[in-house]
């Protein structure tokens, strides 16, 4: 869903540990500074396959074109992009550091600027607000949702494809579901839901996510219901998820009721806030 970061394995998810060295750069200094120095700015294009409705069920997805190979053109962005990327993580892994280490209204921009070795108007320039250095990663998945619709099987609907994304991601421990007990996502969650700015600033990522499934549900009022209704649900499945988790009980322990309940609140969507036949 951290001053350098060290890959490691929590039931198949990667995910980052704080470790003594820092995040490395493009040249090989192993410094943010270098990062920025290589990072070229580029953007990747990216499209999304529209869904009719997201009620419709068997609205099989659209066979995407033959695959060709990318031109060099196209591979420079690629890797630019890639670099850009490395260059926000290795920020923000500096910055959460601090804020773990001390408390987030403890730390200031210009202390996280010289701990990256870069100047404020650079740490600017990728992170418009201090709220954004600890979110970073909330950045990476606004448009999940919308990616799994688009990306859908043939002949699944989007509320299926959602559901069965939502499971497979509890199975695997995703800290995005919350059922995650991993000591260093622990940590963050009580740092995130500990800063009530930080709580707000994660409601307009929020935001954004579902104005992306909207989009991908095809736009108009009846998308935009939709996605709010979907994105509200994955919100209060995770964060009940982690509020058992920081109560003291396991990810194992929690999982089976984590299912259920993720298995009752798809029903939920499906079936709207009333059964049929009611008055």
């Amino acid at each position: 869903m951290l001053v350098t970061s060290t890959p490691a394995e929590v039931k198949g998810v990667r995910f980052m540990v704080m470790s003594g060295e820092k995040a490395g750069g493009g040249n090989g200094n192993g410094s943010v500074a270098g990062a920025v120095e290589e990072e070229r700015a580029g953007v990747s294009a990216s499209a999304q396959v529209p869904a009719s409705a997201l009620a419709r069920t068997s609205a099989p997805a659209q066979a995407p074109a033959q695959a060709q190979a990318p031109a060099p053109t196209q591979a420079r962005v690629s890797l630019r992009e890639r670099k850009k990327q490395l260059t926000y993580r290795a920020i923000s892994d500096a910055a959460v550091a601090m804020f773990l280490e001390r408390g987030f209204d403890k730390v200031s921009v210009a202390e996280v600027a010289a701990a990256a070795d870069i100047s404020k108007p650079t740490l600017f320039r990728y992170f418009p607000a201090k709220e954004d250095l600890a979110l970073h990663r909330f950045a990476d998945r606004e448009d999940e949702a919308a990616r799994v619709v688009g990306g859908r099987a043939p002949g699944a609907s989007p509320l299926e494809a959602l559901r069965r994304h939502f499971l497979a991601g509890l199975d695997r421990r995703d800290p995005a579901t919350g059922l995650c007990d991993a000591p260093q996502v622990l940590a963050f969650h009580r740092l995130l839901y500990g800063t009530p700015s930080l709580v707000a600033r994660l409601y307009a990522y929020q935001g954004r996510s579902e104005a992306a499934l909207a989009r991908a549900l095809g736009g108009g009022v009846t998308a935009r219901l939709a996605a709010g209704q979907v994105i509200a649900v994955l919100r209060i499945l995770a964060e009940e998820n982690w509020r058992r988790i920081d109560a003291g009980e396991s990810a194992d322990r929690v999982y089976a009721g984590a299912v259920q309940a993720a298995e009752e609140a798809f029903v939920q969507l499906r079936s709207g806030l009333e059964p049929e036949g009611r008055g």
